[in-house]
């Protein structure tokens, strides 16, 4: 099992939105809750996450991490949750 970056999903959830944080090949990449992708560098990506993580609980948020190997040969997870 390979525990590099490119194979972990983070979920950010709240009641009305769900966004979705992984690596591909080209860098971090955020998903919307309307499957609109975007670019992001390591520290946009933090600059998100870590409010989410401090103020979550009274703002009603979770955040979820999930391992999913990542095909050699794909640049999708193999996941059902991508």
């Amino acid at each position: 099992m390979r525990k590099t970056n490119d194979t972990y999903l983070v979920t950010i959830r709240g009641r009305r939105f769900r966004e979705r944080y992984l690596r591909d090949p080209d860098g971090w990449v955020k998903v919307s809750s309307r499957d609109r992708r975007f670019r992001m560098t390591a520290e946009q990506v933090l600059n998100h996450l870590l409010p989410a993580l401090a103020f979550g609980p009274a703002l009603g948020l979770t955040v979820t991490v999930e391992h999913a190997e990542r095909d050699r040969k794909s640049t999708r997870l193999n996941s059902s949750h991508v």
